[in-house]
């Protein structure tokens, strides 16, 4: 049992050790979410469990619009077993630069972080699987590669326990 809480507590003091967003500054392209996030933007992407295997395979068509600072992501999901969802994220933009979000399944407030051209994502999503909603913690990491396509690595946790990753491509039209 020592050995078990030994291996969580390291766990737990490895993830406080991620490093931030400040050590992207100097990357180009400079992300501007204002201007990548506007128009019409594809993304496909795949969540992997644990193990690596992929779970899931996605498809999501945004819709993104912004006015005095405030932005609105229409998200419509298509995933690989039929199924569809949507998510409409609004946010704002902080005197400080920073990025506060919210959405219908979210909880609380996610916090976004830009630093040349990487955008740290940070929120807690009411996650439903069988029947049960889970809240999970959603670390995402989304790098502009140029002016139309950005990747994103998104690192899902509960209670500091690696629960699987999401990969998506961004692409803007």
């Amino acid at each position: 049992m020592k050995l078990l809480a030994v291996a969580a507590l390291s766990l737990g003091l490895g993830a406080c050790a991620a490093p931030g967003v400040e050590q992207y500054r100097a990357e180009q392209p400079v992300l501007k979410l204002e201007q990548y996030l506007s128009g019409q933007l594809d993304a496909w992407g795949i969540f992997q469990g644990r193990s690596g295997e992929v779970k899931k395979r996605f498809h999501v068509r945004i819709d993104a619009r912004w006015q005095d600072g405030t932005g609105v992501l229409d998200e419509h999901f298509t995933w690989s077993d039929g199924t569809t969802s949507r998510r409409v994220w609004t946010l704002v933009r902080q005197p400080d630069g920073r990025y506060l979000g919210t959405a219908d399944d979210v909880i609380g407030e996610a916090i976004g972080e830009v630093a040349g051209n990487a955008l740290r994502w940070r929120y807690v999503l009411a996650l439903p699987v069988d029947g049960k909603v889970y809240n999970v913690d959603f670390d995402d990491w989304m790098f502009l590669m140029d002016d139309k396509v950005m990747l994103n690595r998104s690192y899902m946790s509960k209670w500091g326990v690696n629960l699987g990753e999401v990969t998506l491509t961004f692409v803007k039209r």
